[in-house]
């Protein structure tokens, strides 16, 4: 029991081990499936155990309990659920540095580009109607989740940069302890943490000298002005004054009031003290009169206007409508300006019908030409008729008003009338293409048949004895048009005594004895009946030779006749031949006939060479046929000869000419061809319908111009209509009117406004009760304000609403101005005149006068010419312009009108004049004698020089024709043949490239050929007679030799004719030249040779006869073999020899393949029942070489500057069809240009600022004044230009730099000598991007301006206010780098600065870390003379001295350096060497006396250290010393 018991706790022990290394694993969850939508779905994952080794177990061995779901429900995506769901992104946090989230990353010591960093996002899948969120494989299914985090860039800190300081100012007082300031302004702000900007000033006191007497404590300052207004007591009446006084309405309700001021003593320290420590003799003006300032007041806008569009259109731009008001009061005395008066709104048009849509229409597509695409070798191909192929047409495409739905059939295209292309928005259709011209199929004929037997024309009337021997060919390839365009396919040659029947020899029997076995005999013809009533061949007659006879071979068949007929110095002939086979025995047997009796020969083909036959002219034209009736069909037109189909109206007739020809003679009577074979002449045929020209209505008139002409030039007007079928087949021309062109009305008076000005009222003065306190004021004298009114007027004089000039007029002009009532004792002068007019150039003067008027005539003081002077003189201006060339030359530009017309008539889009004769234009600016621009009419020049030039002529890639084509290179089976072009000229200037050409520059086309087996063979005359070697007088026989004749011959349908080289036959079937045999001996069996005799049928009586057949065993590859189809690789594509590119054919060949590898002849394997599954002919394309086609070139445009030099006159095209192929490629000048002529720039400008002048005080609120003036400049920027007389601006409209508000005067602060005060801003630095390297960062760009503050009182220093600075974004930024500078050291220091790449010097910028070193301290301190402290930190000594060290390493003194001179041959002079390479050549002053170049020889270092050299040198002297003594003590 107890055993039992361990072993179940041993069992259960190990059990619940191997469950404690087991553990149940999950997979991932599997797609959620379901019936339905949503979360009715569920999904499941493999779940399984696994051994903690890796190995996977039973369920039973792991931890029931902890087992995963192997299931679970989930929410089911369908596709519907894409509108409820979407991912909804957070904002990007900071940017956080890499090295904060992974500790083991170090930050960089030195920011150079800025520290890598991450940002994070919250992205999760919500619902879209109430933003709940929903799991994230809802929206997974439909798109990625997108990224939650990315990399980012935290830039390094940019400190502030500051401009260096600007020179010191005067100092704040004329004596006594003032201050000068320096100031410098902020280039770049600083931006990401960096350093704030430093001070924008610099302070330093300063002393002119001691000041005589005391020093002023106080100074007088006058305050602003204060509001205007009226005296209490006056209110009332001169309101009503003015109200019944005015003129011109709103304008002249004016009301002239006062303002005041107050005036006050400050101290020093800015304090406010009596006024009666200021000592002054006057005090300021106190009062002044001004105008009561009135807000511009308008009335409430009026109702909307009708809509300018009355039809809805949803696709078309939307109508305005607008609304207005008007002004009621105008502004005054520096009110609120009047807001706009006018507004306008998009809108729509109500209850309205539709605008007609615009859509493009085209018309019919004008002829396919295949002449465009001929290069300029291929030209003289153009005037062929009957190209074919590949081509191009073009058709014009125009916009009517009509929708896209509506048909676009010839009727509808009739009544559309055409609109300007502007209206149709979409992409206009192509206005070219490519097409195909069907090549015609060239009639392909066989060879000639053999001629046949005399015959008779007509078998069944055999009356008459006319008879003819025929030859025919047939009809290979069936040609384009019907089997009219082949040539004549019978011939025929008269003959004597023909006949319809006879009897055909096939063959002839053995030769069959008459007695016994041998001797005369007779054969049985084998005929085929080709009779009726002809004689049975009878037997013919032979012999069969006995044992003793001489045997002879059997005649060979007759050759060829040797001419096809008979003439004069030509006879036909035939042979055959037979051989001696066995010599007779001597007596008793018959003799061998002599060697000429061993061939006959016979006369052949004894007929003339008359040769005749039919011959066809074309078919004509065809010409109705009036008894057929008409009617409406569409057929093809094969019969006429064209291809493809077109609508046939009636029946017609055409008919041709047959004549008889005789062959190299010409027409002969019709009697000498066979009548039965004669030809037709007459065939029907069936006439196309005839089409008329059609054209669309005339367009729209184009609206005349609106504004008004510049000039008289007249203007125009003009429609067009536009052809959209071209007529055919007789139909009604096209009209040659296609575009009309008639003047414009005269328009009436152009619209225009302008300001009237009415006089000035008198002047008003600051009432008397408010100035008569004031020390030395008079009642109807001193300064006052006079006002005007101001109306508005038409061009033509009449009136016009005030709004019409507030909107097209120039400003309005002032309401009021200054004056001055003058006082008794004033003296009072008229404006200067004009000045007198010059009688010429350069010769004489000019005066303009002013007179004293009213008391002022009687005073004396006034009669000072020197105070008041009445006339003013100068030289009448000297005026010598001279001519100048400026900028660059401009494109060269071909003459107007270089289109040139297309061949045939038709205009070919694209085919412009692109190179020849043209010029270019340089323009030319005028100066006047003080360098100041001016119109070039002053230089007498029209503005340009013009010069010739020449663009020169795109040439094609030019290859040689095409050689012929080689002989096949099999002549037997399939090869292949080849032709080939050369390269004459390669392409230049843009020309069409050349194809790609080989190593050689050759460019080839190969096809297969299949060369037939039989048509060269192998041909052996007659076996010789034995020539016996071994010869046996007695009997005639043994062995012997017989030879013949081999010739390899072409073989044609009349048998071999010709002979050719020998390598053309097979040479394994040439026939033997020579054979050696036994000559048979008396009784001998007498065989003939193999395959034309039968088995011999008689038995010698010495010898048997050897076996008539011959056995072999078959040998693969040796006597017997194997056949196959073989099929060659598809040739290139060949096109019709019309023909230049388009649709052509491809062909492969099939022959027969011998096992062996040799080919033979198809019957071979066409014999075996071999399948062809192979296509012969595939269709191929040969990409059509296009040329690019260019549109004509645009109108010029405006000129790109209204003045200067630098303006330009631009033209561009633009690319209608680019190249295809090998065509003409783009020439890559699509805009051409050329200058426009040099205008001088007229603009007004503000002179600068006067000085701040606080009036009648010593600081405080004051004016400043500036004048506008007209200047000219060449408009290159460069420059303010010079000021000319303001005659030159008087077409301008007076603004400047665009601002029409001109401010001549403002007010302004004079500081007092204890103020402290900022500057004004700074202009804005130029905009500055992030950059590191030039490469931008992508922060944008920025620029800044300041101000910096002034001090005048170093005690008031704490009391300055803070400098500013503002910086704002902008474009167009550029970067800038920056870097330290150094300058040369001096003693022990050097300058050091920070440096921007534009080379200026700035403060900031530069990293602090990286500052070179700007002092370098020696200690001690180098004080020895002719000491110095190197880089090294050391002291060293001058050029020329040698440093002496003490024991410890320092300087002990700098000694001169010895000088040792080394005369030389030549010149007497020593080379120079140093061991400082420092100076190497030193002047005679150093030396006087000494002539040459010396050693200078330094045994210190600058580091104080003995150098090498005197180690060695010390060690040479001391070897020397050695072997010194050595000698001296051997010689003792």
């Amino acid at each position: 029991f107890s055993v039992l018991t361990f072993l179940l706790m041993a069992v259960c022990s190990s059990e619940l081990e191997f469950l404690s290394l087991s553990a149940s694993l999950a997979g991932p969850w599997g797609r959620c499936m379901g019936s339905e939508c949503g979360l009715g779905g569920s999904q499941s994952r493999a779940v399984w155990c696994a051994h903690s080794e890796g190995w996977t177990t039973l369920h039973t061995n792991c931890p029931q309990a902890e087992r995963p779901d192997n299931q679970q429900s989930c929410f089911r995506v369908c596709d519907w659920h894409k509108e409820l769901y979407d991912w909804q992104l957070g904002a990007w946090n900071q940017c956080v540095p890499i090295s904060m989230r992974n500790p083991g990353v170090q930050r960089p010591a030195v920011c150079t580009r800025g520290e890598e960093g991450i940002q994070t996002r919250e992205v999760g899948c919500v619902q879209k109607a109430d933003g709940a969120p929903a799991e994230d494989a809802i929206c997974e299914y439909f798109e990625p989740k997108p990224r939650q985090e990315q990399a980012c860039l935290i830039p390094c800190p940019r400190d502030c940069v500051v401009s260096e300081f600007s020179s010191w100012t005067y100092c704040s007082k004329t004596c006594g302890i003032g201050l000068q300031n320096r100031v410098r302004s902020v280039l770049a702000p600083p931006l990401f943490g960096g350093s704030a900007c430093p001070n924008l000033t610099e302070f330093q006191t300063c002393q002119p000298g001691p000041c005589e007497g005391e020093e002023s404590l106080y100074s007088l300052k006058v305050g602003p002005w204060g509001p205007c207004s009226l005296p209490l007591l006056r209110q009332t009446r001169q309101r009503t004054r003015n109200r019944q006084n005015r003129q011109g309405g709103k304008f002249s309700d004016l009301q002239v009031g006062f303002q005041t001021r107050e005036v006050m003593c400050v101290h020093k320290n800015g304090n406010t003290a009596a006024l009666s420590l200021c000592s002054q003799e006057s005090l300021p003006v106190t009062f002044q009169a001004c105008v009561i300032t009135k807000d511009c007041e308008v009335s409430d806008w009026s109702d909307w206007s009708a809509c300018s569009k009355d039809c809805y259109d949803l696709n078309g731009p939307k109508g305005q409508r607008t609304r207005t008001r008007t002004v009621q009061q105008f502004p005054v005395g520096g009110g609120t300006e009047c807001p706009e008066l006018e507004e306008s709104e998009p809108c729509t048009a109500q209850g309205g019908g539709q605008d007609p849509r615009y859509n493009w229409r085209a018309t019919e597509w004008t002829e396919c030409r295949v002449d465009t695409l001929l290069s300029q070798q291929d030209r003289r191909r153009g005037n062929q008729t009957g190209l074919c192929g590949g081509g191009i047409q073009g058709r014009e495409v125009y916009c009517v008003q009509a929708s896209a739905e509506s048909p676009s059939n010839l009727s509808s295209l009739k009544t559309s009338r055409p609109v300007d292309n502007d209206l149709c928005l979409g992409v206009a259709p192509n206005t070219t293409q490519l097409c195909h011209i069907p090549c015609p199929v060239e009639c392909e004929v066989s060879l000639w048949s053999a001629w046949g037997p005399c015959t008779l024309e007509n078998c069944q009337d055999q009356s008459a004895k006319k008879g003819f021997k025929l030859r025919k060919r047939r009809i290979v390839n069936e040609p384009t048009g019907g089997t009219g365009n082949c040539p004549h396919l019978v011939e025929a040659i008269p003959c004597d005594e023909p006949s319809c029947y006879d009897w055909l020899l096939v063959k002839l029997e053995e030769c069959i004895p008459d007695i016994e076995e041998c001797g005369p005999g007779t054969q049985i013809p084998h005929v085929q009946c080709q009779c009726r009533d002809a004689i049975l061949p009878m037997p013919v007659l032979c012999e069969v030779p006995c044992p003793k006879d001489c045997v002879l071979s059997p005649w060979t068949s007759w050759s060829l006749c040797s001419h096809t007929c008979s003439g004069k110095n030509t006879e036909g002939r035939q042979t055959r031949a037979r051989s001696i086979l066995a010599y007779n025995a001597g007596e008793g047997g018959a003799p061998c006939p002599n060697i000429s009796a061993l061939q006959e020969v016979r006369s052949c083909n004894d007929h003339p060479c008359t040769v005749y036959h039919w011959q066809t002219g074309p078919w004509g034209q065809c010409i109705e046929d009036t008894s057929v009736p008409s009617s409406n069909t569409s057929v093809s037109r094969g019969g006429a000869g064209v291809g493809g189909t077109e609508p046939s109206c009636s029946v017609g007739m055409q008919t041709r000419k047959v004549i008889c020809v005789r062959v190299n003679v010409g027409q002969v009577p019709p009697k000498k061809c066979p009548e039965s074979l004669r030809p037709e002449t007459v065939r029907p045929c069936l006439l196309p319908c005839k089409r008329d020209c059609t054209a669309t209505p005339y367009s729209d008139w184009t609206p005349c111009p609106t504004s008004c002409p510049a000039g008289t030039a007249s203007r125009k007007q003009s429609r067009k209509r536009i052809i959209i079928q071209f007529p055919a087949n007789g139909g009604q021309d096209c009209p040659e009117v296609l575009s009309q062109e008639r003047d414009c009305d005269a328009p009436s008076v152009c619209p225009g406004y302008r300001w009237k000005t009415h006089k000035w009222r008198r002047c008003q003065l600051v009432p008397w009760s408010v100035r008569q306190d004031s020390p030395g004021a008079q009642e109807n004298c001193g300064p006052g304000l006079q006002a005007r009114a101001v109306s508005c007027r038409k061009l033509d004089g009449g009136q016009a609403d005030i709004a019409a000039c507030l909107k097209f007029a120039s400003p309005m002009p002032p309401l009021t101005q200054p004056c001055q009532l003058p006082c008794q004792d004033d003296c009072q002068l008229t404006s200067w005149s004009k000045f007198s007019s010059c009688a010429a150039n350069c010769v004489g003067v000019r005066t303009r006068k002013r007179l004293l008027v009213g008391k002022s005539k009687k005073r004396d003081q006034c009669k000072n010419t020197q105070v008041y002077p009445l006339s003013e003189t100068q030289y009448c201006p000297c005026n010598k312009y001279n001519a100048q060339p400026v900028g660059n030359w401009s494109d060269c530009i071909l003459p107007e009108g270089g289109r040139v017309e297309g061949q045939l008539g038709m205009k070919v889009q694209g085919d412009i004049k692109e190179c020849g004769q043209g010029y270019r234009y340089q323009a030319v600016v005028c100066y006047d004698q003080d360098n100041r621009m001016v119109e070039t009419s002053r230089c007498n020049s029209h503005g340009y020089i013009e010069e010739a030039c020449i663009i020169p002529c795109p040439s094609d890639c030019k290859l040689s024709e095409w050689s012929n084509w080689s002989r096949c290179s099999k002549s037997c089976g399939s090869g292949v043949k080849v032709r080939s072009k050369w390269l004459r000229e390669k392409p230049y200037n843009g020309g069409r490239p050349c194809p790609k050409l080989d190593h050689v520059n050759q460019v080839y086309e190969v096809v297969p050929c299949l060369s037939d087996c039989g048509q060269y063979v192998w041909v052996a005359e007659p076996w010789s007679v034995w020539k016996v070697s071994n010869v046996d007088l007695k009997e005639n026989c043994g062995e012997g030799v017989q030879t013949r004749k081999v010739r390899c011959m072409q073989n044609t349908i009349d048998g071999p004719s010709d002979p050719v080289e020998d390598y053309l036959c097979d040479p394994e079937e040439m026939p033997l030249g020579a054979r050696e045999s036994q000559l048979p001996c008396p009784e001998d069996c007498v065989l003939s040779d193999w395959g034309l005799w039968s088995r011999c049928s008689l038995t010698g009586q010495g010898k048997p006869c050897p076996p008539t057949t011959e056995k072999e065993a078959c040998a693969l590859n040796s006597n017997c073999f194997h056949y196959s189809y073989n099929i060659t690789d598809w040739s290139t594509c060949q096109l019709s020899e019309r023909a230049v590119c388009g649709s052509g054919v491809k062909t492969r060949m099939l022959d027969c393949v011998r096992s062996d590898g040799k080919s033979v002849e198809l019957r071979f394997c066409e014999e075996l029942g071999l399948e062809k599954k192979w296509q012969m002919n595939a269709s191929c394309v040969v990409e059509c070489p296009v040329n690019c086609q260019l549109s004509d070139w645009s109108p010029w445009s405006e000129c790109t500057r209204t003045c200067g030099l630098a303006g330009k006159l631009w033209r561009r095209r633009t690319v209608i069809q680019a190249s295809q192929g090998d065509g003409r490629p783009c020439p890559t000048q699509m805009e051409q240009w050329k200058p426009c002529p040099a205008k001088p720039c007229y603009r007004w400008r503000y002179s600068p600022w006067s000085e701040c002048k606080a009036e009648g005080a010593r600081c405080g609120e004051g004016l400043r004044f500036r004048n506008v003036s007209c200047y000219v400049s060449n408009g290159s920027g460069h420059g303010e230009g010079s000021l000319v007389d303001e005659e030159l601006c008087g077409d301008l409209e007076q603004e400047v730099d665009g601002n029409k508000e001109i401010v001549l005067e403002e007010t302004c602060s004079v500081p007092c000598p204890g103020d402290c005060y900022l500057t004004d801003w700074t202009g804005w630095s130029p905009c500055q991007l992030s950059c590191v390297g030039g490469d931008d960062l992508g922060f944008g760009s920025v620029q800044v301006r300041s101000r910096a503050v002034l001090a005048q009182e170093p005690e008031n220093l704490l009391q300055c206010p803070d400098q500013e600075w503002e910086a704002r974004p902008c474009t167009e930024g550029q970067c800038y780098e920056y870097k330290w500078m150094t300058g040369a050291w001096r003693a022990s220091s050097r300058q050091v600065w920070c440096q921007r790449s534009d080379g200026l010097n700035v403060t900031g910028g530069c990293l602090s870390t990286s500052r070179p070193v700007s002092d370098r301290s020696c200690v001690p301190v180098c004080d020895k003379p002719r000491s110095y402290c190197t880089e090294a930190g050391i002291c060293g000594c001058e050029e020329g001295y040698t440093e002496v060290m003490t024991s410890d390493g320092l300087l002990d003194q700098c000694t001169l350096i010895p000088v040792l001179e080394i005369p030389t041959a030549g010149d007497n002079k020593a080379d120079v060497k140093t061991i400082r390479a420092v100076s190497p050549t030193q002047p005679n002053s150093i030396l006087p006396g000494r002539s040459g170049r010396t050693w200078f020889l330094q045994p210190f270092g600058p580091d104080g250290k003995l150098k090498t050299w005197v180690y060695g040198v010390a060690a040479g002297a001391f070897v020397l010393i050695v072997f010194i003594v050595s000698m001296t003590y051997l010689a003792w």
